[in-house]
């Protein structure tokens, strides 16, 4: 049995023609979201979360020591360069949103989603490299549930930067076996 078809799918004319008005503005056109500001701060808090990330994953990759830590220190490395990758995407969208990105150093940590960690011993480097990994993985799938049809691209740049952090958490959990 097939549903009654009520009504054509087709494109707002009015809405197409608004697009063509306020190009100062970029992608933001009239009516874009009112979650805007919402989706704004969401991304400002990931910012923060990657900046983070970077910032434990860099201390960590100078200061592992230890036999197994010349290859751990490269992953690091590899892992905060990936993570400046996520941040300079996440900065990317907020302005296209009409936002600013917070970089706030005063405020990074207070903001961000994960700790920072100083520990020495390389173990714990990996330890809490993973346990920021999967609360970066909880945080951007909350975020995935939450935008849902909101913000298309915002969405898809979520789940791309989403599926890089379970890459990391799988190599991290990896480590860890190893570094036993």
């Amino acid at each position: 049995m097939t549903e009654a078809k009520t009504t054509k799918l087709a494109l707002d004319q009015k809405r197409l023609d608004a697009a063509k008005r306020s190009l100062d503005k970029g992608a933001v056109v009239p009516d874009f979201s009112p979650y805007r500001e919402d989706i704004i701060k969401l991304l400002n808090d990931a910012l923060a979360t990657e900046w983070v990330c970077i910032l434990r994953y860099k201390r960590h990759h100078f200061t592992a020591s230890g036999l197994e830590s010349p290859a751990i220190a490269e992953e690091f490395l590899v892992h905060a360069n990936e993570e400046q990758a996520h941040a300079d995407r996440i900065a990317t969208r907020i302005v296209q949103l009409g936002g600013e990105p917070n970089l706030d150093p005063d405020t990074l940590t207070r903001r961000s989603h994960a700790d920072y960690n100083a520990d020495l011993d390389l173990h714990a480097m990996i330890r809490a490299n993973l346990v920021a990994e999967r609360v970066a993985i909880e945080a951007y799938t909350q975020m995935v549930d939450l935008i849902g049809d909101k913000d298309h691209t915002t969405r898809r740049m979520i789940e791309q930067i989403l599926e890089q952090e379970q890459e990391h958490a799988d190599e991290l959990s990896d480590w860890m076996t190893k570094a036993r």
